[in-house]
Formats: structure tokens, C-alpha cells, sequence
């Protein structure tokens, strides 16, 4: 899955970008509190981008 469609599905859930690290950036959702570092690569493997989503209740 590409970076830029992982951002906007976390987004369309009401994800939001906490900060950006050297190599991750740590995603939060506010409703759950949960926080999760996406890794900073153009592509990122579907089993590891749903991991996120899942992690982040965007899932849907």
C-alpha cells in the first residue's frame, strides 16, 4: 500500500499526525488514545498497513 493511501484512510478515520521522527511518524487517534509509528517509506506491505489500521480502529 502506498504511504500516501495509508495517510488518508488513518485520516478519513479522524487519525491525525502527532510528529514526524528521523525514520517514523507517530500517528494517534484521539478517540482510543492509541498511538502508532508508521514507517517513512513510499511503500509499505499490506499485512504491516493493516496492522496500522486495525491498531488505529480505521478500519472499514
Amino acid at each position: 500500500m502506498k504511504r500516501s493511501d495509508l495517510e488518508r484512510r488513518l485520516r478519513m478515520a479522524g487519525c491525525y499526525l502527532k510528529r514526524e521522527g528521523a525514520s517514523h511518524s507517530l500517528w494517534i487517534n484521539p478517540q482510543t488514545g492509541v498511538v502508532e509509528a508508521i514507517p517513512r517509506h513510499t511503500e509499505v506491505k499490506e499485512p504491516l498497513a493493516r496492522k496500522f489500521l486495525k491498531n488505529l480502529s480505521a478500519e472499514g
